[in-house]
């Protein structure tokens, strides 16, 4: 059966799912998301006898409908291969009560990597199905590892160019590493004297921009989205949740049918999305935990029922989480809203024009998959030595921010459910911020010297990642102000 997509903004005609994922943003500036969500058709029990790149072709060929089983396949297996570290792709590690799913695993060390590997290969596809033959510019905002991944996964692609704007004081020295030594003669990297909130607006703007878009058109280009606003990026996502349950069945960690908890940090909405659209397709999940740092705005949404953007925007140790507009969470309101596209917008166009908005009783008693929890700087660093001292187990900065909303709401519910945390990076991506953490004295090392002393700790070998970063040559210094971004795109592609 065809699966179609429409907007969250209007009632517009539904698009494919090749489409949806070319376009990346819907032209009335909604999100795609399916007509319906659908079913897995396989038995957990089949899943788990299954391999991740198995389990990751029965959940997308229920979503990307118009995909032949050859292209599909053919997509998996080029995204989910030896770039990985390890024959599972993922890895499921028991500490401290809990297990982790790491998804970092890929070529850029974080999460990001499980979407980003794939998205470029479903876009080739895409165009090739829908006969495009303009070149496709890739343009995207990054908290900090959405970019990296991004940038690794379109490098040097046939008729794609990437640019990719990211928070100029706001990532790990890492992350800024990782991005601005990107090789690739189609890949740009600025630099913004701004916050997060400000790349991803700048980049909507972009989007939106209708003379722009006749510019571009009349040069032979045409936009479309890396964030995981697109929904080539969703839908990956939704898979390392049905596998990780798949997992926990085939080690005998839990018994087919019985319930998981989901706890996953999030800044930007899509990850934890993609959990619930796993629940949605049959995954027996009980309580989506939603964990925030310090911009608890995603907190306070789920405690109160309104989204209030109109705080202090605080630079923390777990940087991809420093958000303050939670995009993907439009996709939820939607569907809380009951797919109603009118009500959708009209709280966007709130959010837009005041920064904040409120739902309906109604909408929020459809909200109880969900419970909101955050983390302070002090708290996270707590429970990255914590653990560490308790099992000799280290984790990043965001992993620890859920790490600790976890251990907080098992202490105050009692709830005993058996818990999956979703690992989002290698604390080789934060690792000041981590050795910091276990002890103060680590303050006064030299950031490649500190990640020698991880390896001695951690024993876990440097990641290539991180070795190919230290002498690497800077080949993007581009920085600009918010304002400057359509005409430092535009300077890019030569149109102006």
């Amino acid at each position: 059966m065809s699966l179609l997509y429409k907007s969250t903004r209007s009632v517009s005609e539904p698009v494919t799912a090749s489409m949806a994922i070319l376009k990346g943003l819907a032209d009335d500036g909604g999100l795609f998301v399916p007509e319906s969500i659908p079913s897995l058709d396989v038995s957990m029990e089949e899943l788990s006898k299954m391999t991740y790149q198995e389990v990751a072709y029965e959940v997308m060929k229920k979503f990307l409908t118009d995909f032949t089983e050859e292209e599909l396949k053919g997509c998996i297996d080029r995204a989910y291969d030896s770039k990985f570290d390890t024959e599972d792709i993922v890895e499921l590690v028991k500490a401290d009560g809990a297990y982790y799913i790491e998804l970092f695993h890929g070529a850029t060390i974080a999460f990001k990597d499980m979407a980003l590997s794939i998205l470029p290969h479903l876009m080739t596809v895409s165009a090739k199905k829908n006969n495009v033959s303009k070149e496709i510019v890739i343009l995207t905002a990054t908290s900090g590892d959405t970019g990296k991944a991004a940038l690794a996964g379109f490098a040097d692609v046939p008729g794609t160019k990437i640019i990719v704007f990211y928070p100029k004081n706001g990532v790990s020295m890492i992350q800024e590493l990782q991005m601005v030594t990107q090789k690739g003669a189609n890949t740009h990297v600025i630099g913004i004297t701004g916050n997060f909130d400000d790349a991803q607006n700048g980049v909507k703007a972009i989007f939106g921009d209708a003379d722009m878009k006749a510019e571009l058109d009349k040069a032979g280009f045409q936009f479309s989205s890396a964030n995981s606003i697109n929904i080539g990026r969703l839908v990956p996502q939704i898979v390392y949740y049905v596998y990780s349950y798949a997992k926990l069945l085939a080690e005998g960690e839990i018994k087919a049918g019985e319930k998981i908890n989901i706890v996953v940090p999030t800044g930007n909405f899509g990850n934890i999305l993609a959990a619930y659209y796993a629940k949605n397709m049959g995954v027996p999940v009980e309580k989506l935990i939603c964990a925030s740092n310090d911009n608890k705005v995603l907190y306070d949404f789920f405690a109160t029922g309104c989204y209030d953007k109109n705080r202090e925007f605080i630079l923390t140790s777990s940087p991809s989480m420093d958000i303050l507009i939670s995009s993907n969470l439009e996709r939820l309101i939607y569907k809380i809203a009951g797919e109603n596209a009118a009500k959708n917008k009209e709280l966007m166009t709130a959010l837009s024009a005041g920064g904040k908005y409120t739902i309906t009783d109604d909408m929020k008693a459809k909200l109880a998959d969900f419970i909101g929890g955050y983390a302070t700087e002090a708290e996270t660093a707590d429970t990255i030595h914590a653990i560490y001292e308790n099992t000799g187990y280290i984790m990043d900065t965001h992993t620890a921010v859920a790490a600790s909303v976890y251990k907080k709401y098992a202490a105050d519910s009692k709830d005993e459910t058996k818990t999956v945390i979703a690992s989002t990076a290698s604390p080789y991506k934060f690792a000041r911020s981590v050795m910091n953490a276990i002890d103060a004295k680590y303050d006064e090392m030299a950031d490649f010297d500190l990640i020698d002393e991880l390896e001695k700790l951690s024993g876990v070998a440097i990641p290539n990642a991180v070795q190919e970063i230290r002498n690497a040559d800077i080949l993007h210094k581009t920085v600009c102000a918010p304002a400057e971004m359509k005409q430092e795109v535009l300077k890019f592609l030569g149109i102006n």
